[in-house]
């Protein structure tokens, strides 16, 4: 009898493996330093990691509740009514989940069915179109402002049909660090007044505004919460990305639906980390100081390379610097951003991530990514490897 593997008709046949592991591995063929994929090269809080420890010991080890640990969910309740007003019912509209990826993945799979749109803002991180994928859904992309990455919203509307579903969003924004105002959140919501489109709001990056700006939140207007899914990470927040902790927000009929997939694709999430982060909360300085933290590794960052021949875009959020490259001597200005990227790791020992990966159809605007969510000698020992590029 043969040996036979029989091969489906792929959900995904025009992915292969991600940039962020491709880079990644190529940073450590190389030896290169991996300012590329986005997580941090230091440890969490100990204090935090003690917390789990004890949870773990105390015999938090079984199943928690399907939509997460209750102190938990109130903890995350009265965090964001205390930093944007909004008060969620810990019990109906607030669920923790295996990190904000799978939160998004999930709110998809709970509202978009086969043929509905979604809008989504390019740049955008790279799992947003294979979700609307395995949705069934179709993305209509629309571009960003190239220069600042500020919404379009004439775009937007143009792209508003019948069919739209939802539109997705990220602020601060990942690739380029872009901060939502205050003023754009209330035009998004007179777009969207009048009609049944949900908002999947990509909050992440929440604590890491910078310059004296307040993150806004989808949570602080009302008329937005109503129709929105708002999404966060606690191993964004804590410096535990290997964690998988996250947690999603929404109105109780909108959550419902969420729950009905969530019990089915993942049921629950790590019960000892869940009373761990529980018991951490109970002090808000460590999410509250963190815009300070990282705004001074931006500055660290941004000084180094302020004498080089690389552009450095605005950066207001996250924890993600953009350069344009185009000043660079013309053999290598004329590289697509990969082969910049490439050559970045192979030849000065320095991995970034280029732009072109966050958008559907490409991009060629010579704009690379670095991550600064590192140690101060990681920054350091990169940009005396940068400071030989003219």
């Amino acid at each position: 009898m043969r040996v036979h593997t029989p091969v489906p008709a792929s959900r995904l046949p025009q992915l292969g493996v991600t940039v962020f592991s491709v880079m990644s591995a190529l940073a450590q063929q190389h030896q290169a330093v991996n300012l590329g994929q986005g997580f941090p090269d230091f440890e969490g809080d100990p204090a935090l990691l003690d917390a789990v420890n004890a949870a773990m010991r105390a015999g938090h080890n079984q199943y928690p509740p399907m939509p997460g640990v209750p102190a938990l969910r109130q903890a995350i309740a009265a965090k964001i009514q205390a930093l944007y007003g909004h008060a969620y019912d810990p019990d109906t509209e607030i669920t923790v989940t295996a990190g904000a990826t799978q939160a998004i993945l999930t709110a998809l799979l709970a509202v978009v069915h086969p043929g509905d749109e979604v809008i989504v803002l390019e740049p955008a991180y790279d799992s947003y179109a294979p979700n609307i994928a395995l949705a069934g859904g179709v993305m209509v992309p629309v571009p960003l402002d190239p220069a600042s990455f500020r919404p379009d919203f004439d775009r937007i509307r143009a792209a508003l049909t019948p069919r739209t579903r939802a539109i997705m969003i990220n602020s601060p924004h990942n690739p380029s660090g872009a901060v939502w105002s205050a003023q754009e959140l209330t035009q998004l919501a007179e777009l969207l007044d009048g009609t049944d489109v949900l908002l999947i709001s990509d909050e992440v990056y929440e604590h890491m505004v910078y310059d004296g700006q307040t993150h806004q939140s989808v949570s602080r207007l009302l008329s937005l919460a109503a129709r929105s899914f708002v999404v966060s990470s606690f191993g964004k927040t804590y410096h535990v990305t290997g964690w998988k902790v996250g947690y999603v927000t929404a109105p109780a009929p909108l959550m419902a639906e969420f729950r009905k997939v969530h019990q089915y694709n993942v049921f629950t999430v790590n019960s000892a980390m869940q009373h761990g982060i529980a018991a951490y909360m109970r002090d808000p300085a460590p999410y509250l100081g963190l815009s300070h933290f990282y705004q001074r590794k931006r500055d660290r960052f941004r000084a180094g390379l302020a004498d080089s021949a690389f552009v450095l875009r605005p950066c207001p959020g996250s924890y993600f610097q953009s350069v344009d490259y185009g000043g660079l001597r013309p053999e290598l200005a004329a590289l697509d951003d990969m082969a910049m990227c490439q050559w970045l790791t192979r030849e000065i020992g320095v991995a970034a991530i280029p732009l072109s990966a966050f958008y559907s159809g490409g991009s060629d605007a010579k704009v690379i990514r670095f991550c600064f969510a590192k140690k101060d000698e990681t920054l350091d020992l990169a940009l005396e490897r940068l400071s030989a590029l003219r």
